[in-house]
């Protein structure tokens, strides 16, 4: 038996008094996971804000790719090549947007020809409104019994002597001579910038960078659908055992439901448009096409998109000087068309696969439209559904799925 040393110990054995220097407690450890999660957070969103321009040219294509695969999948199960199959349903799409934005141009050089016209007519709209809302307020003040107070009359100004305004004159009129020493000459730096120059300048790098990022976006769409099967299993390569299996579905899960919620939409949106088109123009409101494509489109937007789908049909009415029962077949228009949108198209074209409450909903606008403006509204809610995807999927946010569903 070989003997131990005095103070060393069995395994195991512990010393009484001696503590550790190495192992921290557990609160010191959650402190710092806490501070590190914050961080990461913190310079994930500052990436987000910094590099947006890449983050919404990436996520419009691939929007537009979920769009377009359903065509692809079925030019490449008549045994067409993928590729090939790519090609042509791009081609199609821009072919169709080609026409459509040479029907808006002509709408609009139509609404451009008759400016002075709508303009008139809009006016003598918002002059009759008005005049009709200060008689009820007028109304209202006398049944209130409210008496409107007499304005006093301006002060005319003080009257100046003639001597007084010639002397004024005089002094005004005189200026030191630089000639004569100790005389203080004035100068004045006239600045010869132009505010509506400088907007223009300023205004161009933003049009260039929109221009530049939107360039990228038939290529992306056309690498996304054409190297679709490559990039999925290239990206499953990544991950070993079980985890491949948890990423597969994660993929699966956001698959099914980015094309339920953004198909679903599309096609709900050119229904809606495409039915707004024909009522509007059977009640008589001019430039239906153009009218009836923003209302069916913007009836989509969450929340408000009542409201803001009644503001082109009211605007048209009113321009084209229409009488208030065109305007109010409008308004009865859109009102049937998006609860009929809401409660059958919506449930049939989207489905179940998109499950979020109602309060996520309105954080992820509120958060997405602060970093993106106006792109981040759009994408707000594929963005979020798409986060909840993932965590269905994944053991251990499963409890932050729950959370963003319904």
């Amino acid at each position: 038996m070989v003997p131990t040393s005095q103070g060393s110990t069995d395994r195991g054995q512990r010393i009484p008094g001696f503590r550790s220097t190495h192992a921290e407690p557990p609160a010191a450890n959650a402190v710092n996971g806490y501070a590190i999660s914050v961080i990461a957070g913190g310079v994930v969103i500052a990436l987000l804000y910094w590099a947006r321009a890449v983050f919404i040219t990436t996520l419009v294509a691939v929007i537009i790719a979920f769009l377009l695969e359903p065509f692809v999948g079925l030019l490449v199960r008549i045994r067409i090549p993928r590729s090939l199959a790519t090609f042509l349903v791009c081609l199609i799409a821009v072919l169709a947007l080609y026409f459509a934005g040479l029907s808006l141009w002509r709408q609009l050089s139509g609404m451009a020809r008759e400016a002075p016209e709508l303009q008139n007519n809009l006016a003598a709209a918002v002059e009759s409104t008005t005049g009709s809302f200060q008689k009820a307020m007028d109304s209202a003040g006398r049944i209130l019994g409210g008496a409107a107070k007499p304005v006093p009359a301006a002060a005319p100004p003080p009257e100046t002597p003639a001597g007084a305004t010639k002397k004024g004159r005089k002094s005004t009129a005189s200026a030191p001579n630089p000639a004569q020493p100790g005389a203080i000459q004035e100068v004045r730096i006239h600045d010869d910038r132009n505010p509506t120059a400088d907007y223009i300048v300023a205004s161009l790098g933003t049009v260039y960078q929109f221009v530049l990022m939107a360039s990228f976006v038939p290529f992306l769409v056309y690498f996304m659908l054409s190297w679709r099967d490559h990039i999925y299993k290239s990206f499953l390569r990544f991950f070993e055992g079980s985890d491949r299996v948890v990423v597969a579905r994660s993929v699966s899960g956001i698959s099914s439901m980015a094309r339920a919620f953004v198909v679903g939409n599309f096609m709900i949106g050119v229904i809606l448009a495409a039915l707004s088109c024909a009522l509007f123009a059977s009640i008589g409101i001019r430039y239906p096409f153009l009218i009836g494509s923003l209302s069916g489109f913007l009836s989509l937007v969450p929340y408000i998109g009542l409201p803001l789908g009644m503001v082109p049909p009211i605007f048209a009415a009113l321009a084209s000087g229409s009488d208030s029962t065109t305007i109010l077949l409008a308004c009865a228009i859109v009102v049937t068309l998006h609860l009929t949108a809401m409660n059958v198209f919506y449930p049939k074209l989207v489905g179940a696969r998109v499950h979020l409450n109602p309060l996520v909903v309105t954080l992820s606008l509120m958060f997405w439209g602060f970093l993106w403006d106006a792109a981040g509204l759009v994408l707000a809610i594929p963005i979020t559904a798409g986060m909840k995807a993932i965590c269905d999927n994944v053991a251990g946010l499963k409890p932050y799925g729950r959370f963003l569903g319904d």
